[in-house]
C-alpha cells in the first residue's frame, strides 16, 4: 500500500511539475535564453559537431585565392545573416535564435577547420544555419572555411 501511495505522489508531483514548466516555458526566439539553456545547448552542439567532423574530407591547402573565392561565396550566401563584414550580424541575424555569431569571435574561431567545414556543409538543425551541401561543392565550402579564418576579431579590426 505504501508503494502505491508513493507512486501516486510521484505521478501527481510529476504532472504538477510538467504543468508549471509548460506554462513558464517559452518557444519564442525573441528573448535572450537563460544561462542553463545556453550552456546545455552549446555543450551538446560542440560534442556533436566535433564527433561528426572527424569523418570529413581532407582539407586542401589554404591560400589567398581560396579565401578570395570564399569571400565571393560568402557575399552571396552568408552575408544576409552574418553581415557584410562577418562580424556585424544583420537585423535578420539578430532576430534568430540562437543569435547569429560574429564570425571573428573566439567562439567561432575556436572551431577546427574540419568542424567549420562540417557546420557550413551540413548546417545546424533548429538554429537557422542552413547546410550548403546541395548548393556548393566541397571545394567551395573549404574556400568559405578559409575566408572565415581570415575574418579578424573586433579587437584586431579596432586597434
Amino acid at each position: 500500500m505504501r508503494v502505491f501511495r508513493a507512486l501516486i505522489f510521484v505521478a501527481v508531483f510529476g504532472v504538477a511539475f510538467l504543468v508549471i514548466v509548460a506554462y513558464t516555458l517559452s518557444f519564442s526566439a525573441l528573448p535572450q535564453p537563460g544561462r542553463l539553456e545556453t550552456g546545455i545547448a552549446t555543450h551538446f552542439k560542440h560534442w556533436s559537431i566535433s564527433r561528426a567532423a572527424r569523418s570529413g574530407p581532407p582539407e586542401p591547402s589554404a591560400d589567398e585565392s581560396s579565401a578570395a573565392a570564399g569571400q565571393m561565396a560568402y557575399g552571396s550566401d552568408c552575408s544576409s545573416c552574418h553581415g557584410l563584414d562577418g562580424r556585424t550580424p544583420s537585423n535578420f541575424g539578430h532576430s534568430m535564435y540562437p543569435r547569429v555569431p560574429d564570425l571573428g569571435s573566439p567562439g567561432v574561431q575556436e572551431w577546427s577547420n574540419a568542424e567549420l567545414f562540417w557546420i557550413i556543409k551540413n548546417g545546424i538543425r533548429h538554429s537557422g544555419m542552413p547546410g550548403f551541401a546541395r548548393i556548393h561543392t566541397d571545394d567551395t565550402i573549404w574556400d568559405l572555411v578559409h575566408y572565415v579564418r581570415s575574418i579578424p576579431s573586433q579587437s584586431q579590426s579596432n586597434p
